[in-house]
């Protein structure tokens, strides 16, 4: 080989050396400069409360080896770019969510400013099953809710939910868990474990007036509370039958209802709120937000039935006169 063809080739093994030591620093320096870029979905949160930060586009850097200013840029702009959440507003028409009797003995309460002392009974979604705490519970948020409606008044709330009960088990605990607390207004929440376990309706109505007999007996405002409009419940064959037997209980026995499972149907099916946003996973009971709108509603409602007359409501009670 002449001396010149032995400089050609020296000259290009030591190019082609120097082209492979280039890539391969070239490729790690690639493998350990250029992290992920990782930017969040869209998030629009449907059951969270006011105070929960809404979702952002995320960046994900390395301290050693930050992002590119062009790249850093885009991602800031996507960030900008993101819908702010939109939370859910808490709303029922107002036939699903008024009382249509007076609450005499909570209005006489009020009127006169005597401590109000409220017993919620009934079963798990009474004890606040789906709840994040129990200050989350129904009874908890209706407590928060009252207080705020009537600011200076003594009321207390009273939760005597136990999961899994039905008509009876509570009944045997009027005496103990109701009476013995001397409410002047009792939430009785009813109906959806005999539903769930495919109770028969006609022993569940006589229960049903027994029960509420007893409660007027003790001289209590009485409202009567509907099973929940859940996946869980709507399944059941007897779920209407066992909401029409509920509502025809309280118009016979004259006694107020709240329309627990018309407001979440509404929600559902008018408003079109998915049920992961009212429901918790196990398809059965509610959640945080759930609870609370349902104690809003409700102590909108309990706050409007207790103001009809005020004037009439602090009058004492008339004594009882025979007919000749």
């Amino acid at each position: 080989m002449s001396p010149k063809n032995q400089t050609i080739v020296a000259f290009s093994r030591r190019a082609a050396a120097a082209a492979a030591i280039i890539a391969v620093h070239t490729a790690a320096l690639a493998q350990s400069a250029n992290p992920a870029l990782f930017v969040a979905p869209d998030f629009t949160p449907v059951a969270t409360s006011a105070g929960t930060p809404a979702a952002m586009p995320a960046v994900v850097t390395s301290a050693t080896h930050p992002l590119p200013p062009d790249v850093t840029k885009q991602a800031a702009t996507a960030s900008a770019a993101a819908p702010a959440a939109t939370p859910i507003v808490c709303s029922a028409p107002a036939e699903f969510s008024h009382l249509d009797r007076p609450l005499v003995h909570t209005m006489r309460r009020l009127a006169n400013g005597e401590p109000l002392t409220i017993v919620a009974i009934g079963s798990s979604s009474t004890a606040g099953a789906g709840a994040s705490s129990a200050a989350a519970s129904y009874p908890s948020r209706l407590a928060v809710e009252l207080k705020e409606r009537f600011p200076g008044h003594d009321i207390t709330v009273l939760n005597r939910g136990i999961n899994g009960e039905e008509t009876d088990q509570m009944m045997a605990r009027f005496s103990a868990d109701v009476v013995a607390a001397q409410p002047q207004l009792v939430l009785w929440q009813v109906g959806t474990n005999s539903v769930l376990r495919d109770r028969p309706l006609d022993a569940h109505s006589v229960q049903l007036h027994q029960g509420i007999d007893e409660l007027k007996a003790a001289n209590v405002d009485v409202v009567l509370i509907d099973p929940q409009f859940a996946p869980a419940v709507n399944v059941k064959p007897e779920t209407s039958d066992m909401v029409e037997q509920i509502a025809l209980a309280a118009k016979e026995e004259n006694v107020d209802l709240f329309r627990r499972f018309a407001v979440m149907r509404n929600w559902y099916e008018v408003q079109h709120l998915p049920f992961d946003a009212f429901v918790s996973p196990d398809s059965l009971h509610m959640n945080d937000w759930s609870y609370a709108c349902w104690a809003k509603l409700l102590g909108g409602a309990i706050a409007e039935a207790a103001s009809r007359p005020i004037a009439s409501a602090a009058a004492p009670a008339a004594p009882a006169t025979s007919l000749p």
